[in-house]
């Protein structure tokens, strides 16, 4: 089962209310997505700390609805 775009935003945003998130779909298939997300909650993080807070985000469904989500983080 597949996840759409509002579904990846909504999640993201519920774990960082503020961010700015850019979604597409590489493949048009539901299942191989782009995410350039924007947080003032990713200061002072690592970019491996920025991606598992977006990994934590989606609450387990990477690797299962979701096959693969290539991500950009910046600070806001």
């Amino acid at each position: 089962m597949a996840m759409n775009l509002k579904e990846i935003e909504t999640l993201i945003k519920e774990a960082m209310p503020d961010a700015v998130i850019e979604i597409q779909d590489l493949a048009g298939d539901g299942n191989h997505y782009s995410a350039t997300i924007t947080s003032s909650k990713f200061s002072g993080k690592t970019k491996i700390e920025q991606h598992k807070m977006v990994y934590n985000s989606l609450k387990g469904k990477m690797g299962n609805e979701l096959h693969a989500l290539a991500i950009k983080t910046k600070e806001n």
